[in-house]
Parts: structure tokens; C-alpha cells; sequence
């Protein structure tokens, strides 16, 4: 069967079997159509005639265009189901991409603060002023905890046991944990409920029994807690690409640099698979290599 035949049956099939919204059926097309360009320019017209090594050679010159990991990704996983389904159809015997496996994504470290950019972060916010004092409370508690934004806009004032130095917070997968607090963070939080949060409550009620509420006495969102955090970052002039999630690589980067076993800093992060935390073994590495080839005479 030539090409163009099989691919119009296969988005056929997508769309009607199996539902695949009109989106996806645009993607799929433009990737098997960019297929189709290649193999015509190798002699190929029948869907019968591509091997693996036509495929492989295929992925090769698409290499050479330097398109991102995930777009190429993209393309493999489009082909795999493409032939997937011709083998199913009867309509090849040998599935050509059964042993092509999808490109290795690059990894990318996260960006961390020098504890001098998070000092300067820190500094930012006008204490004197109740919403001021709230965000202050806010880096504080991200920075000593190391939680998630979406972990610290829920913290309820009842899961605050500043007695034993502890948030209680339910983490990914609905899963409980104690977090420690430091005792700066403390202090800014016991400052904030005492002098900050009440100037912002009008109504208890309306803050659903949340410890951080914004300028209408309403639960912070995660969008209240970036916009801010955006403008702290220009104010505290930091040019590195910040999140508030950044606050949390940095947690974790500080504790590696000074000892911190890295089981215990999965613990505080609360991730379930420590491979996850080991990204961070990786940035503390880049750091000292950093610091040798900034400071060593023949680096």
C-alpha cells in the first residue's frame, strides 16, 4: 500500500475509533507527513519497503537538525503508534520501530540561589507594612522548610506547632509529614500572626483557616505567590530564571553543601523516590567545580 494511503487510514482511525481530538490528529499528520517527505526523497513509496534501517537513518538526519529532545521525542512516540497499528492492521509483518527507543531527555539542573541572593530576596519585602511582613513570612517559610507552594498556600493555622518546631503539612500523593521549621522562620511566622494577618482578616470565616491570606483576607493562590515573587526577584536585582520553586532547590542544595545526608534532605522534601533528590547531589557537584576552576591557579 503506498504511503499516503495507510497514514489517511490511520488518522481516520484515530479520529473515529478512537476519539483522538482534532488537535492531535493535526500533530500526528504533520509528523508522518515529514516522514513521507524523507522517504520520498529515498525512492520509498510503499509503507511495505521501510525497514529499520530506514527508519534509523531517518532519526539520524532528523539529529542533524538539532530539533529539541521532546520534539523528537514526539515524532518517535507519533511513529511507534503508527506502526503499532499497521502491524495490528495486517498491513506489515515486522514492525520497523519495535526496537527504536524514545531519544534520552537532556537533564537540566534547576537554579539555585547563593545564600547571598537569598539574603537579598529575603530583604525585599516592606515589614512594615502588613503584606509586606507576609511575604516576608512567606520566603522564610519556603527557605527553611524547603516545602512546595502548593504545601505552604495550604498550611492551616492548626497544622503550625511552633512549640516543637514543626509544619504539618499532606504533601503529593495525599501523604502526610512533619516539616522543620527553623527558628528564624518561627519568629517571622509568630510576628506575622500577631502583627500582620490580623490588619489583612476582616472575616475569619473567609480565610477557610488558612495561614497565609492576601489583601482581602482570602486564601493566597499559587498565582498571588509568583506575581510577588516575581517582583522581589527584579527588586532584589537577580537575574537568574527564579520560581518560587527555586527557593526549594536551594533548601535542599544548602543542606547538601554543609553535610546533610542526602536520605534526610528526601525526608524534608518528601519525595518518595530518592533518585528524585539525587538531582540536587548533581548541582552541588557543578557548585564545587564552580568554585575550583574560579579559584585554582591552573583550573
Amino acid at each position: 500500500m503506498k504511503l499516503t494511503e495507510v497514514i489517511e487510514d490511520f488518522l481516520n482511525t484515530m479520529r473515529v475509533e478512537e476519539g483522538l481530538a482534532e488537535n492531535s490528529i493535526i500533530s500526528y499528520k504533520q509528523e508522518l507527513n515529514r516522514m513521507m517527505t524523507y522517504l520520498n526523497r529515498q525512492g520509498i513509496e510503499k509503507v511495505q519497503d521501510i525497514s529499520q534501517d530506514t527508519v534509523l537513518d531517518h532519526l539520524k538526519w532528523m539529529n542533524e537538525d538539532h530539533l529539541a529532545t521532546s520534539t523528537r521525542s514526539h515524532y518517535v512516540s507519533t511513529l511507534r503508534h503508527f506502526f503499532r497499528y499497521l502491524k495490528l492492521d495486517g498491513v506489515i509483518e515486522d514492525n520497523p520501530m519495535e526496537k527504536i527507543s524514545l531519544p534520552k531527555k537532556t537533564q537540566h539542573l534547576p537554579a539555585v540561589l547563593t545564600l547571598d541572593e537569598v539574603d537579598r530576596i529575603l530583604a525585599t519585602p516592606d515589614i512594615t507594612k502588613p503584606l509586606g511582613l507576609r511575604d516576608r513570612t512567606l520566603l522564610e517559610t519556603l527557605y527553611s522548610t524547603g516545602m512546595r507552594v502548593s504545601e505552604i498556600i495550604h498550611i492551616k493555622l492548626e497544622d503550625i506547632h511552633l512549640e516543637m518546631g514543626f509544619i504539618q503539612t499532606i504533601g503529593k500523593g495525599d501523604k502526610e509529614r512533619l516539616v522543620p521549621i527553623g527558628e528564624m522562620a518561627e519568629d517571622w511566622i509568630n510576628k506575622y500572626l500577631t502583627e500582620g494577618r490580623p490588619e489583612l482578616v476582616k472575616d475569619e470565616d473567609e480565610t477557610q483557616g488558612y495561614l497565609f491570606v492576601n489583601n482581602r483576607g482570602k486564601p493566597l493562590s499559587r498565582q498571588g505567590v509568583w506575581k510577588n515573587l516575581k517582583k522581589m526577584v527584579i527588586m532584589a536585582h537577580i537575574t537568574k530564571d527564579i520560581s518560587p520553586h527555586t527557593l526549594r532547590h536551594s533548601f535542599a542544595t544548602h543542606l547538601l553543601e554543609n553535610g546533610a545526608d542526602l536520605r534526610v534532605v528526601q525526608e524534608l522534601l518528601g519525595h518518595s523516590d530518592i533518585s528524585t533528590t539525587q538531582i540536587y547531589t548533581h548541582i552541588h557537584a557543578q557548585h564545587m567545580k564552580d568554585i575550583y576552576n574560579q579559584n585554582h591557579p591552573r583550573a
